[in-house]
């Protein structure tokens, strides 16, 4: 198995032949994590949402925007399906008459609850009987992989 990961000729400054291989493993998780949130009526960008209105309380659509990064039309789309579930209410600003407050409905703050249940549960599961300091090194090493994963996201193929 190692020779598949690391094969014959392989020297150190070369590249890590099976890193990418295992990271692309690791990912499928994402898989499990789609379902999960499938059957909840959710995708990843609507939890997104529905943390930030569970972190922050109550906020406009104009700074959903600009936290989490997508068009006004997006998010627009996005509250118009959460709302369909039951999951956010909008209603008029207080003082803005131009805006909408967005918040999180009693449905939409159990399922906040429940999503983050599920993840410190899988989290536990995922590095039960794991050393914390090789917990503590996975990160270290994850982090800067995914920080130069995000770029590369985004680099036009064609170059």
């Amino acid at each position: 198995m190692d020779a598949i990961h690391n094969p014959a000729g392989w020297r150190p400054g070369a590249g890590f032949p099976g890193a990418l291989e295992r990271l692309f493993a690791f990912a499928a998780t994402e898989q499990y994590m789609q379902a999960g949130l499938v059957a909840r009526g959710l995708t990843r960008a609507r939890v997104t949402v529905i943390w930030q209105l569970h972190r922050q309380g109550p906020v406009t659509q104009q700074q959903i925007v600009r936290t989490i990064g997508v068009t006004a039309r997006n998010v627009a789309a996005l509250l118009e399906g959460l709302q369909a579930y039951g999951f956010v209410q909008r209603d008029p600003h207080p003082v803005d008459r131009r805006a909408l407050l967005v918040r999180l409905t009693d449905a939409g703050a159990a399922v906040a609850r429940q999503l983050a249940t599920d993840y410190k549960a899988a989290s536990a599961r995922l590095c039960a009987g794991m050393p914390a300091e090789q917990v503590r090194q996975f990160l270290a090493t994850l982090d800067p992989l995914t920080a130069r994963l995000a770029p590369a996201a985004t680099d036009d193929p064609g170059r």
